[in-house]
């Protein structure tokens, strides 16, 4: 049987490993819990859970990673007890995701339609200077660090999602 607080920190385990397909440290886990605990606490709760066999390590220095017992007690502690509360939660994180998104996305296409703006108004001579060729991203530097720093951001929000 494990305690309420190796419950915390298997579930934080799993979401993360299931998010990152990489195997999940003491220090992320202590950044992502809920749990006012040290390192070195969490270290020997994953040493307990490892025991048990909820989870494993690849190799000595890795983090830890989920068995199939874990993940059986996962997804059996998340659908016999489908509280209002928790699935709440979950919606209103996957709406935030949402929204961040399409403001990313919205961003972009300003920052696109900008651009188009620019081109449709730019003429190259027939010289091809370097000056002549930045004048189709925009009228400043500041334009392009702004549109590259959007497609960024949207890159991004797009790998996490």
């Amino acid at each position: 049987m494990i305690t309420d607080r190796q419950r915390i920190i298997l579930n934080a385990l799993i979401k993360e490993y299931i998010d990152s397909a990489e195997p999940i440290s003491s220090e992320l886990l202590k950044k992502k819990s809920s749990l006012d605990i040290s390192p070195a606490t969490i270290r020997n709760e994953l040493q307990e859970l490892t025991d048990q066999g909820y989870i494993m390590q690849p190799h000595t220095s890795a983090g830890r990673v989920p068995t199939n017992k874990g993940y059986k007690y996962f997804v059996e502690i998340i659908f016999s007890e489908p509280s209002k509360e928790f699935l709440e939660k979950e919606i209103e994180q996957a709406r935030e995701k949402i929204d961040d998104e399409l403001k990313a996305a919205k961003e972009l296409i300003d920052s696109l339609t900008q651009i188009s703006t620019t081109l449709s108004y730019t003429r190259l001579q027939n010289k091809d200077t370097i000056f002549e060729v930045l004048k189709i991203i925009g009228p400043s530097q500041a334009t392009y660090d702004k549109n590259i720093s959007l497609i960024h951001k949207l890159l991004e929000e797009l790998e996490n999602f």
